[in-house]
Parts: C-alpha cells; sequence; structure tokens
C-alpha cells in the first residue's frame, strides 16, 4: 500500500491517497462569488485524490479575511457549481470545507450588516489584513445569545445543503485554527454561562451539534473535520486541549465520520496524530510539512489512510503525477500566496515534454 492505492473514506472513492490541503488563497469576487479563476485553480489539481476546498463562509458572519468565498446564497451555490463540474470533468473528487471565522475578522472585510460574533465578547489580540486599510486590529465580536448558536447550527446545516446541491462530494468542518468552533472549545475563548460554556462536555456541544447538523443531509459517511490540538494561531489558548480534543473525538467517532484531518503539531502539548489514530485511526488523513518519503512511509505503516499538502499543490498543480514518475518540484511564490490575480495562482505550469508524455501514457 503506497500513496497510489485507492481509497475508500465513509461514501468517497479517493483514487489515490495525495489530498489537497484547504488553502485560503484570496482570489473570490465581489460578493463572496467564485470565479473564473477559481475554476481553473481547482480544476488544474483534480489529480489529487481528494481536494479539500479553501474555508467557504457558511453565513455572511462567518466572513472575516479579504476576497474570500461564501456558500449561504443561490448565486454562490451556482458559482460553486462550475468549481465542481471542472474538477469531475478531470476526474477528481472534491470537499466542501466550511469556516466560520467568529471573532477572527475584521469590518472591512464583512458586507454591510454582518457582524463579528463569538461564544464570548472577548476581542482576539491580533491583526488582519484589509484591502481598504492594510493591517488592521480584529473587531471585537459581540458574544452569541443561547437562542442564537442554534441559528448558526442551522447556518452550517444550510450551507452543506448548500455545498452537496453545488456537487461537492463531501463538506468538512474547519475547527482549528482560532475560528469559531475552536473557540467554542476553548478555555481562553469560551467564558460563557450556558449549555455551551464551563464544562468539556458544554465546550464541545457547539461542535457536535454541528456534525451532527451537517450529517443530516448527506449522512455521516460525507462529513470530515480537521482539528489541531493546542493550536495557539489566531490567539487561541485552551487550559486542557488533551482533556478538549479526547472528549470531542470520542463523541465524533461514534458518529461514523467519513474522516478525521489531523494537522500535527510537533510543539505541542497533545500528539496530535495519535490522539487522531485513537478514535479515527482506519479514516484518518495527516498533515502538515510531510515530505513524500515520510507520508508514503506512514501510509504504508498504518498510521495514516492519506496525506494532505498544501504548499506543494501551490506550485505544483499536477504534484501527483509528478510524484508518480519522480519528477521535481516547482517551488511556490510565497508573496502571491494571498495577492489578486493569476499570477502565482494559476499560472504555475504542469509537467511538459517527455515527463507529461510519460504522464499521459501511465493515466497519472
Amino acid at each position: 500500500m503506497d500513496l497510489f492505492t485507492p481509497l475508500e473514506l465513509g461514501e468517497l472513492q479517493l483514487r489515490n491517497r495525495i489530498v489537497m490541503a484547504p488553502m485560503t488563497r484570496s482570489r473570490a469576487g465581489a460578493e463572496a462569488l467564485p470565479n473564473a479563476l477559481m475554476v481553473e485553480y481547482y480544476r488544474q489539481r483534480a489529480g489529487a485524490g481528494l481536494i479539500v476546498s479553501e474555508g467557504i463562509a457558511p453565513s455572511a458572519n462567518g466572513l472575516g479575511y479579504c476576497r474570500t468565498p461564501g456558500i449561504y446564497n443561490s448565486a454562490q451555490v451556482s458559482a460553486w457549481r462550475q468549481v465542481t463540474d471542472a474538477v469531475h470533468e478531470a476526474g477528481g473528487s472534491i470537499a466542501a470545507q466550511l469556516m466560520h471565522v467568529g471573532r477572527v475578522a475584521s469590518h472591512y472585510n464583512k458586507p454591510d450588516g454582518a457582524e463579528t460574533v463569538a461564544p464570548s465578547a472577548i476581542a482576539a489580540s491580533a491583526e488582519i489584513y484589509t484591502d481598504q486599510a492594510a493591517m488592521q486590529p480584529m473587531d471585537a465580536p459581540r458574544a452569541l445569545t443561547t437562542a442564537e448558536v442554534a441559528g448558526v447550527v442551522e447556518e452550517y446545516r444550510q450551507a452543506a445543503e448548500n455545498a452537496f446541491d453545488a456537487g461537492f462530494d463531501a463538506v468538512e468542518l474547519h475547527c482549528t485554527s482560532g475560528y469559531l468552533p475552536a473557540q467554542f472549545l476553548s478555555t481562553g475563548t469560551n467564558r460563557r454561562e450556558d449549555q455551551y460554556g464551563g464544562s468539556v462536555a458544554n465546550r464541545a456541544r457547539f461542535v457536535l451539534e454541528v456534525l451532527e447538523a451537517i450529517a443530516t443531509v448527506r449522512g455521516a459517511a460525507r462529513i470530515g473535520m480537521r482539528i489541531c490540538p493546542d493550536n495557539p494561531f489566531n490567539d487561541l489558548v485552551d487550559e486542557d486541549p488533551g482533556e478538549t480534543f479526547g472528549y470531542l473525538l470520542e463523541h465524533a467517532a461514534a458518529m461514523e465520520l467519513a474522516y478525521l484531518h489531523v494537522i500535527r503539531l510537533p510543539a505541542g502539548r497533545v500528539d496530535n496524530l495519535a490522539l487522531g489514530q485513537a478514535w479515527f485511526g482506519d479514516r484518518l488523513i495527516g498533515n502538515d510539512s510531510f515530505s513524500l518519503e515520510e507520508a508514503t512511509a506512514a501510509v504504508a505503516a498504518g498510521q495514516l489512510s492519506a496525506v494532505s499538502f498544501g504548499r506543494s499543490f501551490i506550485a505544483n498543480p499536477d504534484l501527483p503525477q509528478r510524484w508518480r514518475l519522480g519528477a521535481g518540484l516547482a517551488t511556490f511564490d510565497a508573496a502571491t500566496l494571498y495577492t489578486p490575480g493569476a499570477r502565482g495562482y494559476t499560472d504555475y505550469p504542469p509537467l511538459a515534454g517527455d515527463h507529461a508524455n510519460t504522464a499521459i501514457t501511465q493515466g497519472g
């Protein structure tokens, strides 16, 4: 068994075990709409066993960064359908990553009428880029009422329904990087005194309710979740991430999700991959700076079902093909990661010449 062995995850059929990791690239158009540039970007990378999309907002309140997409209205659903059609026509599969940023936001990056909301009214001690005013302090959030939490859960459920209507093969819940689900889980951002705060069971309640809600759309076998216990990104702190995520995974595993997507964190207090293996050992996708050799060994040993790659896919749209043929990898331009336009996004060339001809004959 290697990275090119097909894989079944729930109801998903992956042609290889090389997953394209979710990456915000800030190329969406006005009104959080996917555009033709994004159609081409994802089409180029359809050789992955599974593409996990950039973070997609389930509501206008869920937006926080500049030029990021949503999936909460019919125009966005139609635009995403062009992306999924292009991926499917190229033989690939794609999951929609649902990302509500919560307090990680600036009003400059939100449409009129949208709010910045969070479990508690605690601002993130960090800055965020805006096109209008460059770097700005993140907005102070308004704490959601108990009744409003149920409304956010419904936003996620509707977003999952919209994603499947748009042709996505799966939905992944973004549950790390300091965004709303992680804010509910973490003691440093959740000071609530209702059923969503205090004990680990209460802090995990929101995430588990979201998973249950989105699983009602097409079943849990098309739902994944991405985590990174003890990730401090976006000013996130939890007193005991091992306890928090141990509880979460124990209950999430009982739902029979398609997969768990885990970012390893060598400097963290938790062995994230070991924790994931304990509860999702037969459906675990590992992530973060894996080399080809390391990923191959982890899959061969049965430690991981698949491995996701981010930076490698940026400059190498045909990454699986290159690895199958032993071809060299191009290096991405860090200066164009989040800039508008095609440069550094869709202009990285695929293999050419003898390598390309060989790839075609091998069906890579």
